[in-house]
């Protein structure tokens, strides 16, 4: 080969610029495949992270997270035991304005007791009663077990013990109530101070039976219960 490119040097020359051109094919070629490799390898980088990006947040749109825990959590609250006894305060219609007075006795039993306030006799001694004092008869009067003439009721319950210090109070509150006036000792007082016993809030006594029940009522918010002071009767 060497003497053949010594006799013919257009040959050698050739040789030389196809080896040449050869190299710098190769290189050129080798350059294009470590750029082509490392343009690959930038994309799969990319495309990668980005697909495991969406993949966590597909999971995390699908997978239920566990309720907030809760700090504000209340026990339930269980409405108080009712006593077996009971007072019952009560309005019916009358001949005027109407009377006032309680039930009292044990849920149990249909016997009831009966107290109030009014005065002994019939009319006259009620047109009176307006002027002066005149007697008066603390038990059961007529009317006071009819249904039909009831006009408002508010009952409150009550346990052994406290319903025998009220009962006695009532009896005494029968026992020392000899008068009745229409302005001062009258039959809305009477229940008054029983209702005061107890413990509850009682409203002005010169109103009628009817409304000053119901507003007794709505000045204890309806309660059903009642805490009779240790001191009390």
């Amino acid at each position: 080969m060497l003497g053949v490119t010594r006799k013919y040097p257009s040959l050698r020359r050739l040789a030389g610029v196809t080896l040449l051109a050869a190299s710098v094919s190769l290189g050129a070629g080798s350059s294009s495949a470590q750029q082509l490799t490392a343009s690959s390898d930038h994309q799969q980088q990319d495309v990668f992270p980005k697909s495991a990006a969406k993949h966590a947040e597909s999971m995390a749109a699908v997978t239920p997270s566990a309720p907030p825990a809760r700090s504000d959590v209340r026990p339930i609250q269980r409405a108080p035991a009712r006593g077996p006894y009971y007072v019952d305060f009560r309005a019916r219609t009358a001949a005027s304005y109407g009377h006032a007075f309680i039930w009292y006795g044990k849920t149990s039993e249909k016997e009831v007791e009966i107290a109030g306030l009014a005065p002994a006799g019939d009319t006259l001694p009620y047109i009176l009663g307006h002027i002066i004092f005149v007697p008066s008869e603390t038990g059961a009067t007529y009317g006071d077990l009819d249904e039909q003439y009831l006009t408002a009721s508010y009952r409150v319950y009550l346990n052994e013990a406290e319903a025998k210090k009220v009962f006695a109070y009532i009896k005494h509150l029968q026992e020392t109530s000899p008068v009745w006036n229409a302005a001062t000792t009258n039959c809305t007082a009477f229940i008054g101070r029983i209702a005061t016993f107890m413990g509850l809030n009682a409203p002005f006594h010169l109103l009628k039976p009817e409304e000053y029940v119901n507003q007794l009522r709505e000045l204890n918010g309806g309660r059903k219960t009642v805490q009779v002071e240790p001191d009390q009767g």
